[in-house]
């Protein structure tokens, strides 16, 4: 079966001075799914105002779902999103 990429959206609270360690460990996490079936790209974008609520939101694109649920569900995983 042929399915079509799923684009997947998750926005981010991160609080006022944490920038940096989020997006550390938001390319730990990367590093992480870039090695995963079904993993084709993602891109995380910044909000130029100050006061958003979601300061981060990434969009990222996989071949399925069950792709995306298999590599979030391995411990590996788990344990990078954990910080972020």
């Amino acid at each position: 079966m042929n399915e079509q990429a799923v684009v997947l959206i998750n926005a981010f609270e991160v609080p006022n001075g944490a920038d940096e360690s989020f997006l550390a460990g938001w390319e730990r996490a990367h590093d992480f799914l870039l090695s995963q079936p079904g993993y084709r790209s993602s891109q995380l974008h910044k909000s130029v105002e100050l006061g958003a609520d979601f300061r981060y939101v990434n969009v990222a694109v996989w071949d399925s779902e069950d792709a995306f649920r298999a590599a979030t569900s391995r411990p590996e995983f788990r344990d990078i999103s954990t910080v972020y």
